[in-house]
């Protein structure tokens, strides 16, 4: 009985792993003491009659071969590298990466992505700020946009839910807007790694009154910043609007369509032409443009925003350093190469300016005749 126990001890010992030279080294001090019960001669197992208990034997044997586990197992996982052994399995961390926040009250409002595309390698730890241009169509946002572009470190990736399917319902939209803040939407525009602001363009009309309690919810949990750009004499903006129209079909510029212009010769060429406004619904399109304005306004009150006119960052670009200083930005000297179209008075601009004059005359939008800005 005991010959059979020592030889069942000396079979494990036969298929025990020798390749490791730390196994080998603790097991030479166990091989010494169990020599007494077994040895090997080429192929032939010898029994030797035990000089102890067997029992007493294979519990210190076992308890050595114990230690010797727990030392090998210490020793490798010491010299491990987590980050590689997450690696290796494939594990991947959840949320954003832990960076130290200077100001913690500007803590829901720094954001530290983690793109599946790409890596942010050395500005891993540099804040980002999230961002929407909520606007009006004709109302100077692409303009804006190319000027907030011009700084290294800002990404606006246009105007993204113009394609129906992207605003189709609330989880559309929110999903596309997980992908545009993780850095993971790729666009001209994107500055990838070290983007300190990142947004994009987004027109009223382009779902966000309709699912605005979903969209408002999404940017104070997030810390969205609102940037709100329109125009004070939204007769202008219809003057724009309805030559912008008549340029999808004609195409004066060499047979093709273009919203902006980058030289005077090609806004002269615009702007040559002047539009007939319907009077008859004039006032009526007016108070409308207004009360969307109104509505976003009000469905935006609780975010973090601020309110932009166009006409105002025309002839004020000290409010492109307020802007900067929203997003907490480096300030720089943010330059477009777009040119303005509809540069002269609109008597010169409305083909029945006659028409329209007498209709607005007497009414809260006469200002806008003389090219003065109602303040909405």
């Amino acid at each position: 009985m005991q010959q059979k126990e020592a030889k069942g001890i000396c079979n494990k010992l036969r298929k025990q792993s020798f390749g490791a030279f730390s196994l080998l080294s603790c097991m030479s001090s166990s091989m010494r003491m169990v020599e007494d019960i077994c040895y090997f001669h080429k192929d032939t197992l010898v029994i030797k009659a035990p000089k102890r208990s067997p029992m007493v034997s294979s519990m210190l044997v076992l308890v050595i071969f114990m230690a010797c586990g727990v030392y090998i197992f210490s020793t490798s996982f010491n010299q491990i590298n987590p980050y590689k052994m997450a690696k290796i399995l494939n594990v991947q961390f959840i949320g954003e990466p832990s960076c130290p926040v200077a100001n913690e009250s500007e803590a829901p409002f720094a954001h530290y992505p983690r793109p599946r595309t790409f890596n942010r390698e050395e500005c891993g730890c540099n804040p980002v700020r999230l961002f929407a241009i909520l606007s009006m169509q004709r109302s100077g946002s692409g303009w804006f946009e190319t000027l907030l572009n011009s700084h290294v470190n800002v990404s606006s990736n246009g105007e993204i839910f113009g394609a129906k399917e992207r605003r189709s319902n609330a989880s559309a939209i929110l999903n596309t807007l997980d992908q545009i803040y993780n850095l993971d939407w790729l666009s001209s525009a994107s500055k990838n790694q070290c983007s300190a602001a990142v947004g994009l363009k987004w027109m009223l009309n382009q779902g966000v009154t309709v699912h605005h309690k979903e969209i408002v919810e999404y940017f104070n949990k997030r810390g969205v910043h609102a940037i709100f750009l329109f125009r004070r004499n939204l007769l202008r903006r219809m003057v724009s609007m309805l030559a912008n129209s008549y340029d999808k079909g004609a195409r004066i510029l060499n047979g093709t369509h273009k919203s902006h212009v980058h030289s005077p010769f090609e806004a002269e060429i615009l702007a040559g032409y002047k539009p007939t406004i319907n009077i008859t619904t004039l006032k009526t399109t007016l108070r409308n443009d207004e009360d969307k304005i109104t509505r976003a306004l009000e469905y935006f009150k609780t975010t973090r925003h601020i309110l932009l006119y166009y006409e105002d960052v025309v002839k004020n670009r000290t409010k492109l350093r307020d802007v900067q200083e929203f997003l907490r930005l480096p300030y720089r000297n943010l330059t477009s190469q777009q040119v303005k179209i509809h540069t002269a008075p609109l008597t010169r601009q409305i083909a029945n300016w006659d028409d329209v004059e007498k209709q607005l005359k007497g009414t809260p939008y006469e200002s806008f005749l003389h090219g003065k800005r109602r303040l909405i």
